[in-house]
């Protein structure tokens, strides 16, 4: 019996993009996913900028924060609500004062492992700044979270 061999789709022959924040990331990963839910196929180098990534790979960074206890559960819902919404929590506002807390301090975290990956430019404008010790991973939930209780 013959094994079959796989072999991997060559990637188009330009030059790859990588992301310039994290936040980008996470919006091109989220719109990804709604793409997915609507009935979209996600295609390797299908779009205009060929990245240096699947949306999976966005995904599994961010679910090893989580289980690595750098990012808790309310980091989730509030990267999960801004995402689809597609805007930053406005630290103007009041009610999101708290949002935008968690969305920097997710962001932070998601910065350094896509950086390690190599999918986020490390020389980019876009990064944040360093903020607080990397070590201080116990958030507290203060207040209410909604609409963020998806």
């Amino acid at each position: 019996m013959t094994q079959q061999r796989l072999f991997p789709k060559p990637l188009r022959d330009g030059e790859v993009t990588l992301f310039a924040s994290a936040e980008q990331a996470w919006f091109w990963f989220v719109r990804c996913e709604v793409a997915r839910i609507e009935g979209a196929r996600v295609v390797a180098d299908a779009g205009e900028v060929t990245r240096p990534c699947d949306p999976d790979d966005i995904y599994n960074a961010v679910m090893r924060l989580r289980r690595g206890g750098m990012i808790g559960q309310a980091h989730l819902q509030v990267l999960e609500y801004y995402g689809l919404t597609e805007r930053l929590p406005d630290r103007r506002v009041s009610e999101e004062i708290r949002k935008a807390e968690l969305w920097g301090e997710a962001m932070q975290a998601l910065t350094q492992v896509l950086i390690q990956r190599g999918i986020v430019d490390p020389d980019s404008p876009e990064n944040p700044l360093e903020m607080g010790d990397e070590g201080d991973c116990d958030y507290e939930m203060q207040g209410d979270l909604s609409p963020c209780g998806l």
